[in-house]
């Protein structure tokens, strides 16, 4: 079979399998958010932790959990990693550095999973179960539960009440990501990704040499780094690692799991606001992003430029040969365009602009589907500025799904979409400036500069994923990197639960010839232009100096 039909015979299959989920998912998830009834083993939960479960908390409340959720999750990872050497299974491997550590932390509980070490010579095999793992988790978790407080804003009137932050991680926890997690890696096992708990056995290479490789618990942290679009990897070559992702089949279901949650979550929207069309419009946009960054990438991918690539009939540098081009750019697209992080292939070995869709796909927010929760709520706050602008221009006052959207909800949103941009263009900024920063980049001109500017844009968009060339071992990497992503994670959920609780104590208002229908390709079509203007030409000058300028060169 020709390798561009079997490449597009993939992604059919992808889309029709994303398609026949989107609406049991979403509706089970819908439920899952607003069911009264709690399980066993969650009231013993609730127990442990303190929490009467029946209990609706204010916007400010629900923050201070996440806030406080997180410091001590960052905290016990912190604490985890440096007491290695002293726990069980820990492979004869030392504590580990205090930068790494900190940046390890703040990256897992971030769901950024942005890795300065290679996994399989660093973390024994508790810290990767109960330490990594359980962060995997929980982060989605987090980012599920923020984007269920902001839909029941919309959905809610004359209350100044949001949910219950940790009813919310506790039911996605349990009802949902764990019996995923749990199918889906005996599915896996199947397929011939690994499960044990060998230390390093030494083997013989293909030139006489020696080399210790590590076995580990690799499918059961496969799933859920993709499920909850969290990317760390067990092995330093990631999902690009025959014991991460031995073939095309395991391929495909990984870029399935890192899609499914995203993709559902506009059907649970539609379901808890009563109006399952907003849900179709929502999800219309991210699938139109998705099939564009794709098919760019691959085109760019599959062009015959120089001696080299046409020879090997395509840019295949850094690619895997048992997944070829199209196996290897829609996982790229699909793990940029969430918060995923995971790699099939050497980013840094794209095409100039190849790379350049990559970053664009992080900087429009990573929200076609975008991460678990982080998607659903960046482009509801996206939608919130369409239809602001659209009321401008028929000079009325903007109102979607019941609310209306006056100052004090365009100055939260507004604060969103500018928080993110700030922290990866002054980082990047820098880094250029700085010797400690310039010290880690090993390539000279447009492709250096873009190394730098890929790292601070996937971990202030919570991706995790990066360019090769670039060594950001160093303490002053680790540092910078690792408040990137804790001001890039938890500044956003400051401003979406603050609009939600503005949002929540509005009284409705009534639908009137005048009002914008947000479920109608006019206004997906709005959306995606606010997308792709008010977004992407943010970083326009600095794709200019980077990815562009290499490209066109």
């Amino acid at each position: 079979m020709a390798p561009g039909l079997a490449g597009l015979l993939q992604a059919l299959a992808l889309a029709a399998a994303l398609a026949l989920s989107y609406r049991p998912l979403g509706d089970y998830l819908a439920h899952l958010l607003t069911s009264r009834r709690h399980l066993r083993i969650e009231r013993g939960l609730y127990r442990l932790i303190g929490v009467n479960p029946d209990f609706d908390q204010t916007w400010r409340a629900y923050l201070r959990g996440v806030l406080a959720f997180s410091a001590v999750s960052v905290l016990f990872l912190y604490a985890f990693l440096r007491l290695q050497n002293h726990l069980w299974l820990s492979l004869g491997f030392p504590g580990v550095p205090a930068a790494t550590a900190w940046n390890t932390a703040v990256s897992f509980v971030t769901n950024t999973n942005w890795q300065s070490y290679s996994g399989e010579s660093t973390m024994g095999h508790l810290v990767q179960m109960a330490g990594l793992a359980v962060q995997n988790f929980l982060s989605a978790a987090v980012g599920i539960s923020v984007a269920a407080a902001l839909v029941r804003g919309f959905g809610r009137s004359r209350t100044d009440r949001v949910g219950n932050f940790w009813v919310d991680v506790v039911r996605v926890t349990v009802r949902l990501l764990l019996p995923v997690s749990v199918v889906f890696a005996i599915v896996l096992v199947a397929a011939g990704v690994i499960e044990n708990l060998h230390a390093p056995m030494t083997v013989t290479t293909l030139n006489g040499g020696s080399q210790a490789v590590t076995g580990g618990p690799v499918a059961s942290q496969e799933v859920i780094k993709e499920l909850g679009t969290n990317g760390g990897g067990f092995y330093n070559a990631n999902s690009a690692h025959p014991f991460e992702n031995p073939n095309p089949l395991t391929n495909w279901l990984e870029v399935y799991l890192l899609l499914v949650i995203a993709f559902a979550l506009p059907r649970s929207f539609g379901t808890m606001v009563g109006d399952r069309r907003q849900g179709h419009a929502i999800a219309a946009v991210m699938a139109l992003i998705w099939i564009g960054s794709a098919g760019l990438l691959t085109l760019f991918e599959w062009q015959h430029h120089g001696s080299a690539l046409r020879a090997a009939g395509a840019a295949m540098e850094g690619k895997e040969v048992r997944f070829g081009i199209a196996g290897s750019t829609l996982f790229a697209a699909s793990t940029t365009l969430t918060s995923t992080g995971a790699t099939g292939s050497t980013h840094d070995s794209y095409s100039p602009l190849g790379g350049g869709v990559l970053l664009l796909d992080m900087m429009l927010g990573e929200i076609a589907p975008g991460g678990a929760g982080s998607g659903l709520y960046g482009m509801l706050i996206l939608a919130v500025v369409t239809v602001f602008v659209a009321g401008l221009m028929v000079g009325r006052t903007p109102e979607y799904l019941g609310k209306k959207l006056g100052g004090r909800e365009i100055k939260f949103a507004s604060l969103y979409i500018l928080t993110t941009p700030a922290i990866v263009l002054v980082g990047t900024g820098t880094a250029i400036a700085l010797r400690a920063g310039r010290a880690g980049i090993l390539n000279t001109g447009p492709h250096g500069f873009s190394e730098v500017l890929y790292a601070f844009t996937s971990v202030a968009n919570n991706n995790g994923s990066a360019f090769a060339g670039l060594t950001a071992t160093s303490t002053w990497w680790n540092t910078a990197l690792g408040l990137a992503m804790l001001f890039g994670r938890l500044l956003p959920m400051v401003f979406v639960l603050a609009l939600a609780g503005s949002l929540a104590g509005q009284s409705p208002v009534p639908v009137t010839a005048g009002t914008l229908p947000t479920h109608r390709p006019l206004f997906v079509g709005m959306l995606l232009g606010v997308v792709l203007i008010v977004v992407g030409l943010t970083y326009f000058p600095a794709l200019a100096l980077g990815p562009l300028a290499e490209g066109l060169r």
